[in-house]
């Protein structure tokens, strides 16, 4: 789950990670009051979206500039209104953009030098790493592939947690000294306590910056939270905003069910992630191209079966659908009178191809052999992603 960067400030706030003062507006009525809350000076506008490229995005109309640094209020009035309600483009959205509804004020900084600061988790090795780097404010991407020397990657003991001579060692990397390197260690120290009790699975400040008056705060703010602890964060798990979210994406959640919506047309179900990955790389391999993941998980119930087909069947692009089950847990029984229910009730007009093995199977494939409904069945995978390949094209 991620959050937007006023809501990132607001934590970093709990954790005394230093940050210009802010204000938002998600209303063109708050814009004047969200301003007045501000000192008087140059202001910052910044589109909040779960996005990145702001600063170069343009809205639908053409307006250009979802982050704009402005000369006073009135200025900022001006650009927060062209801004909030109107949609933003970057290249981290797609074509569709993503709807502003919520802008984000703060007095502008004067930048001295501006660097990277993140902590996220290695998966390689199964430890949080915290990554800085001289050089802020743009992708760190391109600086991995330009000029990797100026990344200074150091792994955290997760049974040790991050020593003080760990952050030293991050603040002297960056060339900070004096006042800015007591503050510089300790704002890394704080960021992995956030890290760490917030169940964080990125904590990113980009820029990390050092003002002209020799101070070091957080310009900009990127947190996400690893779904699975929501459970227990129950203060993050307030801040999640479901208008930067696929709707699809959102009733699945509801019912327990792990979905992705990705560009293709041919629809998967299939009960568990590794399977599903499987599952959708053999679609790519003859030629088919998955119009989504979806695990329905070790466990599911005719209903979240039922639930499944209806989430799928709400993407336009869908021109066919794979079903692909090994029953452990699940029997295969159960999956087969979920998908003859799904099929009754919702008329499924796309090629549906149905893989099961595993408990039951034999049952499973009676019930669907016996419903009478335009079911293909298959009894490997290949063969299934074959078969759903070509209905597809058809159809």
């Amino acid at each position: 789950m991620n959050i937007h960067e006023y809501q990132a400030k607001e934590l970093f706030q709990q954790y005394g990670i230093p940050a210009p003062q802010g204000s938002i507006a998600q209303s063109q009525q708050e814009i004047e009051a969200a301003l007045d809350s501000l000192p008087d000076g140059p202001v910052v506008v910044k589109s909040q979206i779960h996005a990145g490229g702001r600063g170069k995005g343009i809205f639908d109309d053409g307006y250009q500039g979802g982050v704009q640094v402005l000369g006073g209020k009135e200025e900022a009035l001006e650009a927060a209104g062209r801004m909030l309600g109107n949609t933003l483009v970057t290249h981290q959205t797609g074509p569709a953009g993503r709807k502003v509804q919520t802008v984000y004020f703060t007095e502008a900084s004067r930048i001295e030098k501006e660097y990277y600061l993140a902590i996220l988790l290695d998966r390689a090795t199964a430890r949080p790493v915290i990554v800085a780097s001289t050089e802020g404010g743009v992708d760190i991407e391109k600086v991995a592939a330009k000029t990797p020397q100026k990344i200074t990657r150091v792994s955290i003991d997760p049974s040790l947690g991050l020593m003080p001579f760990q952050a030293r060692k991050v603040a002297l990397s960056l060339g900070f000294t004096g006042t800015a390197f007591r503050q510089a260690v300790n704002i890394v120290m704080a960021l992995y306590r956030l890290f760490q009790e917030r169940d964080a699975s990125l904590v990113e400040i980009n820029p990390l910056i050092l003002t002209e008056d020799g101070n070091v705060e957080a310009l900009d703010a990127k947190m996400g939270f690893d779904d699975n602890a929501l459970y227990r964060q129950k203060e993050v798990a307030a801040l999640r905003d479901l208008n930067e979210e696929d709707p699809k994406e959102v009733e699945a959640s509801k019912h327990s069910l792990n979905y992705i919506a990705l560009d293709g047309n041919i629809a998967c179900m299939v009960n568990g992630a590794g399977l599903a990955m499987a599952t959708m790389d053999i679609i790519k391999h003859y030629g088919g191209n998955p119009a989504n993941f979806l695990d329905v998980g070790g466990g599911a119930t005719e209903e979240q079966v039922e639930q499944a087909f209806q989430i799928i069947l709400s993407d336009p692009k869908v021109e066919g659908i794979l079903v692909n089950i090994f029953g452990g847990i699940m029997k295969c029984d159960v999956i087969a009178a979920g998908i003859i229910g799904a099929a009754k009730s919702m008329h499924i007009e796309v090629p549906l191809v149905v893989r099961l093995e595993g408990t039951n199977v034999e049952r499973g494939k009676e019930l669907l052999s016996e419903s009478g409904l335009a079911i293909t069945s298959a009894d490997s995978l290949s063969e299934a992603a074959q078969k759903i390949v070509q209905l597809a094209s058809v159809n």
